[in-house]
Parts: structure tokens; sequence; C-alpha cells
């Protein structure tokens, strides 16, 4: 049974109140980039963006970073299993900046931890920060994130999904159990 905790109007609520403590934590946007966590986190940050130029009326930098090389799971593929990279693409210095990481759900952490040592190889932001739509718990690694839009607490044996129009054709995100193999 899948259970619905964002809709379309929700998630959009969500990211403008995001937008705004960015815009509040940093005192505005000045050396503040936005990168979001392939795939979804893009999306993310992309929306983020536009908000904060509605708000701020100051466009700020968007990157995108694909952490599939930093992976900590990559040796438990099989050889044949090659990973997919689709590209980091973050088209300013990093160095000195604050980079605000944007992703979609935050889980155990490691895909935060990998995307943190992806951006050390473009340059050494002064500060990083984190924003995610959904914390859902359960953390392996010591992470936190700075901006959350919305806590939900989960057992281990759901699987939180968040939907985005760019990929998933609709705006949503839900709770279903997983399915045993």
């Amino acid at each position: 049974m899948n259970k619905g905790i964002l809709d379309e109007q929700a998630i959009r609520r969500a990211l403008t109140r995001i937008a705004h403590e960015i815009i509040e934590r940093n005192k505005g946007i000045e050396n503040c980039i936005l990168v979001g966590i392939k795939t979804r986190g893009i999306y993310l940050a992309q929306r983020l963006a536009e908000r904060i130029e509605q708000i701020e009326g100051e466009k700020i930098e968007v990157g995108e970073v694909d952490i599939t090389l930093y992976r900590d799971d990559l040796s438990l593929k099989t050889k044949d299993e090659e990973p997919e990279l689709k590209g980091t693409d973050i088209s300013v210095d990093i160095t000195n900046k604050t980079i605000i990481l944007v992703d979609d759900v935050l889980y155990t952490g490691r895909t935060v931890r990998a995307a943190l040592d992806a951006l050390i190889d473009f340059g050494r932001p002064s500060q990083i920060q984190l924003a995610v739509l959904i914390d859902r718990g359960h953390r392996e690694l010591p992470i936190r994130p700075d901006f959350v839009g919305k806590n939900v607490p989960t057992s281990k044996s759901e699987v939180v999904e968040a939907k985005l129009r760019e990929v998933d054709k609709v705006d949503e995100v839900i709770i279903k159990q997983k399915t045993s193999l």
C-alpha cells in the first residue's frame, strides 16, 4: 500500500520555505552555489534557484554532481555491472564559496558522503550546507541536513519515493513497503 506524504502543492510550499531559509541563513545569496545530486536533486536545485531569484531578484549559480564513482558500494557490484556515468557539471570555481548540496531523500547519509567527496575534487568550498526534500532518518553516517522540506519517520521496511515531473511526469512523495525478492 502506498501512502502519500507530499503532493505537488506541498512540494512547492516546502521548496519555497527552504529557499527563504537558505537566503536567511546565508544573509543573501552572495558566494552561494546550489549543487544538485543527480538525478532528482538537480531538478530540486533548479526549482530552488527559480524561487530564490523570485525572492532576491538575483540569479544563483546551479551545478550538478554525479556521485557514481564515489559510491562506497561500487566494489560490491559484479564485473558485468559497469557504473553508468551521468557527468558532473559545475561551471564555476567552488573554492571559498558556500555550496548548498541538494537531494531528494536523505536516508543513510552515504549518498551525501559520496557527493562531498566528489565536490572536494572540484575545489575547497568555505562551507557546504545540505538541503533535502525529505529526511527519513536511519543515518549510518554523522550527516545532518541544514534545510529540510519534511521529516518523515519511517521503518527500514519502507521505501520513500520522491517523484518529480521532470523525470516521473508527476510531483509527489510516497511511502511504500519494500517488496521482498
